[in-house]
């Protein structure tokens, strides 16, 4: 991301000041914001392909690496989906400081999505709503960029997957998707609650995600990789007490190695501001913060902790983080906070992260995952 130059009065003369990389990106992210959201978005993925954005030279703290899954995590801070769809900027996020990013949702062929704009800005708020729809250009595409990455391998990768809209086949999109691209990820997301695909979220029901879990995990085990990805699902806010208990008790039963939890929202609360609020889509950003947390920590005591959880919705500051984890979040992941705080804001609340655990005693972050339910 491009800045302008920047000048400073010293000693009574006007010098140039050197610009750092968070000089840069803090105003690369202004000039964005006054973009179209849409254009915003697809002009953030050019930069980081042409590598325009600076990398970050940061010694991570270790109390921030974490094992999970038998993976070495140099941070729990990741990208969530929804901003790489299509595997096209993977080197570049890696650059940002995060410690893994969930790529896609992929579908199985390629598809548009749904007409623009798709996408606003909800500036009053610190929140956005999508209505994208699932663009897509296909599993075939993503894994020939996959195979274009450079070298990352302490970068961890997660491929999120759905279905086609209108397919008549959801466990055959799914598997069709694993069969692809399994081979290249750290672990693999199964999104059954995205709000912009009908009929999507009707699978986190108790008997469909059984069924859908069932059949992703005979199709990894017949994989002829070295190691078969961990298999995790991401579910959505609209789910009451007995709808998390079903699929608490299908990922302990049939063996589901997270839960990204969570989605966005179709609820739209009554404190929201913004002349866009009633735009049809998903709400995520700020205003789901709260709901996402409480579904979080409800899903940590009904798996008894035995579960990995994925914290997301709504985290933007160190405080935002700590209270996740400390909720029963094992990793965590951001997307709006990118938005409205750029890049740096992946420093920030790695450095005020590590400072309160420290604060509070703990050698590690895997220490305190959970420690609100003790």
């Amino acid at each position: 991301m491009l800045g302008m130059g920047v000048s400073a009065v010293m000693n009574g003369r006007k010098t140039k000041k050197k610009k750092t990389s968070f000089d840069l990106m803090k105003s690369g992210t202004a000039v964005f914001r006054l973009l179209p959201t849409n254009l915003a978005h697809k002009c953030a993925i050019q930069a980081l392909k042409l590598g325009l954005v600076p990398k970050l030279a940061e010694i991570e703290d270790p109390i921030l690496e974490t094992d999970v899954w038998g993976m070495k995590f140099v941070n729990p801070l990741g990208m969530s989906a929804g901003f790489d769809k299509n595997a096209e900027v993977i080197n570049g996020v890696s650059d940002l400081g995060f410690g893994f990013a969930e790529i896609g949702t992929v579908t199985p062929f390629p598809q548009q999505g749904n007409p623009k704009p798709n996408l606003f800005r909800l500036l009053e708020d610190g929140a956005l709503i999508n209505r994208l729809g699932f663009p897509s250009k296909g599993a075939e595409k993503f894994a020939r960029n996959l195979e274009k990455i450079r070298d990352i391998s302490s970068f961890k990768i997660g491929i999120n997957i759905g279905i086609n809209t209108g397919t008549s086949d959801p466990a055959g999109d799914i598997n069709y998707c694993l069969n692809k691209l399994a081979g290249y990820a750290s672990y693999i997301a199964i999104n059954v609650s995205c709000p912009n695909t009908p009929g999507l979220c009707a699978w986190q029901a108790g008997d469909k995600l059984a069924e859908l879990v069932e059949k992703a995990k005979l199709t990894l085990s017949k994989q002829v990789n070295e190691r078969t990805p961990p298999l995790l699902v991401k579910i959505g806010q609209e789910l009451g007490d007995d709808q998390l208990a079903v699929v608490s008790k299908v990922a302990l039963n049939y063996g589901i190695d997270g839960l990204v939890a969570c989605n966005t929202t179709v609820k739209r609360p009554a404190t929201l501001r913004s002349n866009h609020a009633k735009e049809a889509g998903g709400l995520s950003g700020s205003p789901i913060k709260k709901q996402a947390n409480q579904t979080l920590s409800k899903l940590f005591n009904m798996t008894n902790g035995k579960v990995v959880l994925i914290g997301c919705g709504g985290i933007s500051s160190a405080k935002d983080a700590y209270e996740r984890i400390k909720s029963g979040a094992s990793l965590l992941q951001l997307y709006t906070a990118l938005i409205y705080g750029g890049p740096n804001i992946i420093a920030e609340i790695k450095k005020g992260l590590a400072a309160h655990l420290k604060e509070d005693g703990y050698a590690n972050l895997s220490d305190a995952v959970g420690v609100n339910h003790i």
